[in-house]
């Protein structure tokens, strides 16, 4: 344990020095890219072609020196430029060791859209302080969230933009493959996913005991079961290949989860809605999902911190698996993003051995980490407010909170809301 302990702390000091190497090459590239710039606005006659050729020159100058391909030069300098120049805090952090190259990444796609410089800052030092302490991929879901509050315009109204971009393509790989890529609604796209998946699932639940897993009849992994059904569907317009005798497997529906402030859903607010808890939707597509749904969980949450307090139905249903579902939303070890709809609901301390079958003793785990957990040194107990405390084999402490709800916070001083 000592011996993984030492060599846990140098991959740690590693992993800093080459994400400030990588900033430092960000740093280089995007001198470049200048210099080819003022360079380009010194000739005689300045022009916009000047520019490029300018730095294309440069790029071939890298390429060559790299022994690179001047194109791949070219987009690494475009990219550091971005950064450097519309996301400087962010670039510092990463230069300074405190995120790592993928943290970087997902703050700059997130707040890509971000134009006045003063919302770019202010979104950057937040999320800088933010991914100091968790994964990328939740600091992704997160930033996307944070950029959004920064944006001047609706999420309806860029949503209404967006579609425009809608499509289909095409690309060719080797060996006879090809990939099909859909850019669309994520409503839609994320249904659309399920459905499949549903298909796939009930497909193999039909001749096994597990529907996660094939049966002896059926070799395919999920992911090339996906595949055949997602062509098979688009191809024939029904499952034929995988259906049912009795046709079961096409009256399957996708189920996406919608979280929408209710300030929202009346108008009253601006705040997008969310689907699975991640990825913003406009408001108008939550209004109508929230009209054709059967029935709402209402999440409650504190006016003033924005913390879970319970969750309700009108109709009976299990409770608490709602309720650690809408306070977890996604797998509670550290760094997993893996959605709660598809996790386990384990106890912290084995009910066997007496642990009840509480929200304070229940947690969403993904299968992953839910097999590490009983199987492995590590260990986790329950704390206050709904964290979770990992420890590894090695002794550190991982602290997991639950991820903030889409909620709108309210002060004494602000203003009753308009109902």
């Amino acid at each position: 344990m000592g011996a993984l302990g030492a060599v846990a702390e140098m991959l740690v000091e590693v992993d800093r020095t080459i994400g400030s190497l990588l900033a430092a090459r960000d740093g280089l590239l995007a001198l470049g890219s200048r210099i080819a710039v003022e360079a380009a606005e010194q000739a005689a006659e300045p022009s916009a072609d000047g520019v490029d050729l300018a730095v294309r020159a440069v790029a071939a100058e890298f390429g060559a020196a790299l022994r690179v391909s001047d194109r791949t030069v070219q987009r690494r300098m475009l990219d550091a430029e971005l950064v450097v120049s519309r996301f400087p805090r962010v670039w510092q952090a990463q230069g300074a060791g405190l995120i790592s190259a993928a943290h970087a990444r997902v703050i700059v796609d997130a707040g890509m859209h971000l134009e006045d410089p003063g919302a770019r800052s202010a979104y950057a030092g937040q999320m800088v302080d933010f991914a100091q302490t968790e994964s990328p991929n939740r600091v992704g879901r997160m930033a996307r969230r944070v950029a959004d509050r920064f944006q001047p315009r609706s999420i309806d109204e860029r949503h209404k933009d967006a579609r425009r971009e809608r499509g289909v393509w095409v690309k060719n790989r080797a060996d006879g493959m090809a990939e099909l890529s859909i850019f669309g609604p994520a409503a839609l796209v994320h249904g659309a996913l399920n459905r499949v998946t549903a298909i796939v699932k009930a497909a193999f639940a039909e001749s096994s005991s597990d529907s996660r897993t094939p049966s002896a009849h059926d070799s395919r992994t999920l992911g090339q079961a996906r595949c055949d059904v997602a062509l098979d569907l688009l191809l024939t317009g029904a499952p034929a290949g995988h259906d049912t005798v009795d046709g079961m497997l096409a009256a399957i529906t996708p189920t996406v989860t919608v979280t929408v402030p209710v300030l929202s859903l009346i108008g009253a607010s601006s705040v997008p809605a969310e689907l699975d808890g991640c990825i913003p939707i406009d408001i108008r597509t939550a209004r109508l999902l929230a009209g054709m749904a059967s029935g709402w969980d209402r999440i409650l949450t504190h006016p003033i911190t924005g913390a879970l307090l319970a969750v309700d139905h009108y109709r009976p249903s299990v409770a608490l698996k709602r309720h650690l579902r809408a306070r977890d939303q996604r797998c509670r070890f550290p760094t997993c993003g893996y959605s709660a709809r598809d996790g386990d609901l384990d106890h912290t301390r084995d009910h066997a051995l007496g642990g009840a079958t509480t929200a304070d003793n229940l947690g969403v785990l993904c299968r992953r980490h839910h097999t590490l957990k009983h199987r492995t040194p590590w260990h986790v107990e329950h704390r206050n407010d709904g964290a979770f405390a990992w420890t590894s084999p090695t002794g550190q402490i991982y602290i997991d909170k639950p991820p903030a709800q889409n909620t709108t916070t309210v002060t004494e001083d602000d203003a009753p809301p308009p109902f």
